[in-house]
């Protein structure tokens, strides 16, 4: 059974559902849970590994009791070889399987990159097509509890390099059950990197099965004076900034792109065109990250509607720190946002 037919695409769900007054509230976890559990149910050739995911603790939550439910031989846990398991992975997925691979952290991807770069995005096109490789590979970035420089990187800018790779990043409880739907049914191989403060996040997500199409983005806020496009928590943070700038009398416009890769350009250079100014927030590194290369495809694409220059809010280009007081400096945020506004805002017209 093509068990994927069975998810509802998000424009038809809402074409029916008002997800905006449904009552059903649950937290980011339990989204990402019910996500795993349903394709579990639906698909016997979709597996769950990673390390901890038959923890008691459940990786956060997301994994809670899976293997109870379906058995040790479908959810497990996984040595301490990125490398080697990955290419596993990539094999069982090239049999027929759809394995959901589980990294506690994004660190632990470079471990793999090997398999991840030379291996799972290539296949398909070395190939021509007769190959698919329908792995998923889910890691969620650490904060605030002194990881340091090796758990605590967001590395979304070196995967978004990569041909062959989608790439998601979602920001609610609705979008990462919908997008981790789709990520499974889909047949190329796909990078989702969450971010661990999004956990305490709730919202409101419908009880059945449903799907965002990949390269769909959505305005989070309307505005008129300043276009930010905001990636994973950093739409938290934005969406805190616009509250604070609105009581100033400054409208700020919030674009979330849910999926980085492919990315919806067109709804990027809309609100631009509107706004005529852009800053984008990203939980990456400054240098040749996620917003260098949005900056640059609205430079190429939508230079003319610019009356300002292009501003970026990211993280320092250092190393992250373990104290909490550094890492709290180094890890951009509400402040840097309002700060970057009201800046760009200030810059005279071209």
């Amino acid at each position: 059974m093509d068990w994927s037919k069975n998810l509802i695409e998000e424009y038809e769900l809402n074409s029916g559902i008002d997800i905006a007054n449904e009552t059903r509230k649950v937290s980011y976890t339990v989204a990402v849970r019910e996500a795993l559990d349903y394709a579990l149910a639906e698909d016997e050739s979709i597996f769950v590994m990673g390390q901890g995911v038959d923890d008691p603790s459940g990786m956060f939550g997301i994994t809670l009791d899976l293997d109870k439910k379906y058995g040790s031989h479908r959810v497990f846990d996984t040595p301490l070889s990125e490398n080697a398991l990955t290419g596993i992975a990539i094999g069982a997925s090239l049999t027929g399987m759809r394995p959901v691979y589980m990294h506690n952290r994004p660190d632990f991807l470079l471990m793999a990159m090997d398999q991840i770069v030379n291996h799972a995005s290539k296949w398909s096109y070395m190939f021509g097509g007769h190959i698919s490789v329908p792995i998923v590979i889910h890691a969620t970035v650490g904060r605030g509890w002194g990881g340091a420089a090796q758990h605590t990187q967001t590395l979304q800018g070196l995967f978004m390099h990569v041909p062959g790779l989608h790439l998601v990043m979602p920001s609610t409880p609705f979008d990462a059950k919908g997008l981790i739907l789709s990520a499974i049914a889909d047949n190329n191989p796909t990078i989702i990197i969450e971010h661990r403060w999004l956990y305490r996040q709730s919202g409101h997500v419908p009880e059945g099965p449903y799907a965002i199409p990949f390269g769909r983005g959505v305005v989070r806020r309307i505005g008129k004076d300043v276009t930010i496009v905001a990636i994973s928590y950093m739409v938290v943070e934005a969406m805190q900034a616009a509250e604070e700038l609105s009581a100033e009398g400054i409208n700020v416009e919030i674009i979330d792109p849910r999926t980085l890769k492919p990315l919806d350009e067109e709804i990027i250079l809309q609100s631009v065109q509107k706004t005529g100014r852009l800053i984008i927030a990203d939980t990456g590194w400054k240098t040749g990250g996620v917003g260098a290369e949005i900056a640059a495809m609205v430079a190429e694409k939508g230079f003319e509607y610019l009356k300002a220059p292009v501003k970026r809010v990211a993280s320092l280009d250092i190393p992250t720190p373990a104290c909490y007081v550094l890492e709290d400096r180094f890890y951009a945020g509400k402040a840097n946002i309002v700060s970057c506004c009201k800046e760009i805002l200030s810059v005279n017209t071209y």
